[in-house]
């Protein structure tokens, strides 16, 4: 598994992630998926407070809790859940940033976070006090690096030019390619993409055909277009999976592909079409049936 240095940071993380949101709920069978996460070399695991309020980071940190030094360890802070355990509100408070990863080091079974994230952010938030409160708990030791998950142009662009931010979140595949007029501005502030939404919800796998009929749209993209795409994508590729995740690593900018995994067999789908890679010139043809969209709302 290859590496790539998040940000300016100096911290090498694998080209692929686990995004830990789809984990299991049972406990042997995470601890099964994150043992073969960890024997193909992927090292870097993303999770949150907000999943499964806080139960997804405790799973988390029960199946790495003899492999901390080996891993980075990123989570994400901003959505305080209300007192009914099951809706939430946002909460940028630098009170509500302290407190919270208190909580997520309790949950994780560690005395640090090497990345801590914005879960969102608002044009309304306090961005100051929030850069200080990560600030704050970067010279304290608790968090190694902080960066922001947002798909927020505006709020991403105050974010970096005030912070040292070094990395930012955003859906990128395939079918939502909306963050690529914002490589630039990532670049010019030194800072890596965290890139989610790898496989769109299974339509860039061989499942797709089967998953797209089940769907009226996604991102921009409407049905029967949707429809269209996806049969042309998968009748074009020799593996439209690992064109997914050769796609979303095609650009330096992007330091990891989260893959997200129910099961240990979901997992070695996706190490398999990492390892087999996708032929350039060919991914290029493919590149040629693909939408291209910007974003509408939220812009600088």
């Amino acid at each position: 598994m290859k590496k790539r240095e998040l940000g300016t940071s100096g911290m090498l993380i694998s080209e692929l992630g686990l995004g830990c949101m789809s984990l299991p709920k049972d406990r042997h069978e995470v601890v099964e998926v994150v043992a073969t996460a960890l024997d193909s070399g992927i090292t870097f695991f993303d999770t949150a407070d907000l999943y499964e309020n806080g139960a997804n980071e405790e799973l988390v940190g029960h199946a790495i809790k003899n492999h901390r030094k080996d891993i980075i360890l990123a989570t994400k802070v901003g959505n305080e859940m209300n007192p009914d355990g099951k809706t939430w509100h946002w909460n940028a408070s630098k009170q509500h940033i302290t407190e919270g990863v208190k909580a997520s080091l309790s949950r994780l079974g560690t005395d640090y976070i090497d990345l801590y994230q914005l879960h969102g952010g608002t044009m309304e938030d306090n961005v100051d006090e929030v850069i200080e409160a990560f600030d704050q708990l970067k010279r304290e030791g608790i968090i190694r690096e902080y960066g922001i998950s947002s798909i927020r142009p505006n709020v991403i662009q105050r974010f970096l030019s005030k912070s040292a931010a070094v990395s930012v979140m955003m859906q990128y595949n395939m079918l939502d390619r909306r963050p690529e007029e914002w490589f630039p501005l990532l670049e010019s502030n030194g800072a890596s993409i965290v890139a989610r939404g790898t496989l769109a919800k299974g339509l860039l796998t061989a499942e797709g055909k089967e998953r797209v009929n089940k769907l009226d749209s996604f991102v921009a993209v409407e049905q029967p277009e949707l429809g269209d795409i996806i049969k042309k994508l998968t009748s074009s590729s020799t593996n439209l999976h690992a064109a997914a995740i050769q796609f979303a690593l095609r650009n330096d900018r992007i330091v990891t592909t989260l893959v997200g995994a129910r099961t240990r067999e979901q997992l070695t789908d996706s190490l398999h079409a990492y390892e087999i890679g996708y032929e350039g010139l060919q991914l290029d043809e493919l590149i040629k049936l693909l939408p291209l969209h910007n974003y509408e709302q939220h812009r600088i």
